[in-house]
């Protein structure tokens, strides 16, 4: 989501001085217009590594996002044509009955697919129902046969850091996290984005935190409830992360809990470790 221009509380984009002192690709390249795709990313991201590479730099992907890391090494399936009649009644039916009712039927017709994606996903939570009513098969199944979950081998020489905590280390700093966004002014931001005219159906309000401001700025609520459920949202996001990542190969943990200082040297010794094994 730090694509998206005006985006910025809630994505917990770099800071200036972050990005003096490093170049951060991807940040800030899109109006929140505009949708931002796995297919779109890889394509980014490809012409990044390729320009990175070409200054004797080392590429850092960084993020949390597993799908994405995933596409760009493994690849992806093209998304089937979908006749856009039938993605029309499904966008109806989507605003009829809430997502959490489309996500308990893509939970009953493609569960691999509804574990992998949240109920606030719109979008992706619609091309799995997409798919299902057109074909009567499920898209998890076609990436297990046909693409990122089915590739035998990953296109770049990658080393994978994984940052681990247990699930009581981390709630309360997704708590204190959230709270920031808010005291910072999440609220106002959100506000001044819908009154510049963006469309509060665009991906980019479909990220946790601004989407659900925008609700009850649009509907009403209080911001105190408004608060615990990007909270509760906010648990549940890393719990399907730690999910997929334990499910992704490869990936070297290191402790979240120990001090920047060690964290940084214990990620540099695995590096350097990889970067000897791979001269061999």
């Amino acid at each position: 989501m730090q694509v998206y221009r005006r985006f910025d509380i809630a994505t917990a984009k770099p800071t200036a001085e972050e990005r003096a002192r490093v170049p951060y690709h991807l940040v800030d390249e899109l109006d929140p217009a505009e949708d931002f795709t796995l297919a779109r990313f890889i394509e980014r991201a490809e012409e990044l590594l390729v320009a990175i590479r070409g200054r004797g730099a080392q590429p850092i992907l960084v993020g949390g996002t597993g799908m994405y890391l995933r596409g760009l090494l493994r690849g992806i399936v093209p998304a089937p044509d979908i006749d856009p009649a039938l993605r029309r009644r499904l966008a109806a039916m989507h605003e009829r009955r809430g997502d959490r009712a489309m996500h308990r039927w893509l939970s009953r017709v493609d569960p691999d697919s509804a574990e992998r994606i949240g109920p606030g996903d719109r979008q992706r939570v619609g091309r799995a129902l997409e798919w299902w009513v057109a074909s009567g098969s499920r898209w998890s199944e076609r990436l297990d046969t046909q693409g990122t979950w089915g590739a035998t081998g990953e296109r770049y020489r990658c080393l994978k850091l994984g940052l681990d905590a247990a699930v009581e280390w981390l709630a309360p700093r997704i708590e204190q996290r959230v709270e920031r966004f808010f005291a910072d002014g999440l609220v106002e931001e959100v506000q001044g984005l819908l009154a510049a005219g963006v469309s509060p159906e665009c991906n980019a309000f479909q990220a946790i935190g601004y989407r659900e401001v925008a609700e009850a700025l649009r509907g009403g609520g209080s911001m105190d409830e408004v608060i615990d459920r990007v909270k509760i949202h906010t648990r549940q996001y890393a719990k399907r992360q730690r999910t997929w990542f334990r499910k992704e190969p490869g990936i070297v943990w290191l402790d979240a809990r120990a001090a920047p200082e060690s964290l940084l040297a214990s990620g540099l010794d695995v590096w350097t470790k990889f970067v000897r094994q791979s001269a061999i």
